[in-house]
């Protein structure tokens, strides 16, 4: 029984380094850093979504190539480690821009959101390195899980400096990156000590020349591999709206509900609390799976968010937000997780990293096309409230495009490794 499982020292090491990160996801992404740029740039907040996704398309360009060098032995855990630390650096960095200095703030904050997305296409890969088939769904979602719950402790130290000083001051946002940049280099140490790279390809002379090569092979046999291929067009489709809605929800509720400083902070407060909804609903995703299927959690979760779209689109009052982080809350770390542990068990393993460079292409194109629409949106009516809409067609071809996968899928591709 999954309850059952002890996780082994490098499990646990790969699991902390999401508690990590997840700090960043929840600070910079999501809450802290959306209300600096609106107070530090002023106008409306939704101008970020053009910024995102410059940077999903500078991770989405990088990443099959990476990914596919990464595969060589010994050089996945070195790509890691540059992209963590280029993150955690410029996290930290965000805090001493001088004030006006606005298109130097949105450089570095591209650089954090590239460090991030890129340390994860190998911390993702690295999961085939650190269990077994039978356990990654535990231990993948038992990785969002605890990263939320962790994430807990630095955003609350941080919204409490920033109430001390004032909503409306920019040093307690200031002081609340560094304390992110800190956290999240802290959580990093145990996955670079305990956790090795198992499957790889050996290396070959003129590394990056075959690199290339390989790299144009596993885009044809990915094209081979139909229930592969369906998958990462379903995925391509659903995750551009959760990270939408991860990304634009702070800007998107600021505008629409008309908030104050007061109110904003009250805003930072709810997510505080989505947060600590997400530990327990990630790990029930993670157990639930092992009973029912990955597949119809996801096909679940798909249909949430779907819900959480359409309510948010209707919200009038600062206390609908809980509702809808309840319900965003609810599904985020699962469908995450288990897109995650689901594609990881049908790819071959020596390939993982290039497999996952593939994964998070789709993933990070994905993630220009929703915030550009709802910055666009918002921009040519005029009317915030609008802009959500356009996310929903994308959870809808999704689930369908997903549906087209046998209930037998992860059975079928087992062959391959």
């Amino acid at each position: 029984m999954e309850n059952k499982y002890k996780l082994s020292k490098k499990e646990k090491s790969w699991i902390l380094y999401d508690c990590g990160n997840s700090a960043y996801s929840i600070a910079i992404t999501t809450a802290l850093f959306p209300v600096y740029f609106g107070m530090f740039k002023g106008g409306s907040g939704m101008d970020i979504g053009y910024f995102n996704s410059i940077a999903s398309i500078l991770v989405a360009l990088i990443s099959p190539i990476l990914g596919t060098i990464a595969d060589y032995k010994d050089f996945k855990k070195r790509f890691f480690i540059f992209f963590a630390l280029l993150g955690i650096i410029f996290t930290g960095a965000l805090a001493v821009v001088p004030d006006g200095q606005w298109l130097i703030l949105v450089i570095f904050y591209i650089i954090t959101a590239v460090g991030f997305a890129g340390s994860n296409i190998f911390y993702d890969s690295f999961l085939v390195d650190t269990t077994e088939d039978d356990n990654m769904d535990v231990v993948s979602t038992k990785g969002f899980a605890f990263g939320y719950i962790a994430s807990v402790i630095p955003f609350l130290i941080s919204l409490i400096i920033v109430f001390l000083i004032g909503t409306d001051q920019m040093l307690g946002y200031q002081l609340g990156f560094v304390i992110t940049a800190l956290w999240w280099g802290l959580f990093t140490i145990p996955m670079i000590r305990h956790v090795k790279q198992i499957h790889y390809v050996e290396r070959e002379p003129k590394p990056i020349r075959q690199s290339f090569s390989r790299l144009f092979r596993t885009f044809k046999l990915i094209k081979k591999q139909k229930n592969v291929w369906v998958f990462i067009i379903a995925y391509f489709l659903y995750i551009d709206g959760v990270d939408t809605i991860i990304k634009m929800c702070v800007p998107y509720a600021t505008d629409v509900l008309k908030l104050d400083s007061n109110d904003i902070f009250l805003l930072l407060g709810i997510l505080l609390l989505i947060q600590i909804i997400a530990f327990p609903c990630a790990i029930l995703y993670g157990m639930l799976a092992k009973k029912y299927s990955a597949r119809r959690m996801i096909i679940f979760a798909i249909s949430t968010y779907i819900v959480a779209t359409l309510f948010a689109f209707t919200m009038t009052q600062l206390w609908h937000i809980f509702i809808l982080g309840a319900m965003i809350g609810s599904a985020q770390g699962g469908i995450q997780a288990l897109s995650r542990s689901y594609y990881a068990k049908l790819i071959p393993k020596k390939n993982a990293t290039e497999f996952f460079g593939f994964y998070n292409i789709f993933g990070k194109f994905a993630a220009i096309i929703g915030p550009f629409l709802m910055a666009l949106t918002a921009t040519l009516s005029g009317i915030t409230r609008y802009s959500i809409l356009a996310i929903i067609p994308l959870f809808v071809l999704g689930l369908i495009v997903f549906l087209q996968l046998p209930k037998d899928v992860e059975r079928t591709i087992k062959a391959i490794n």
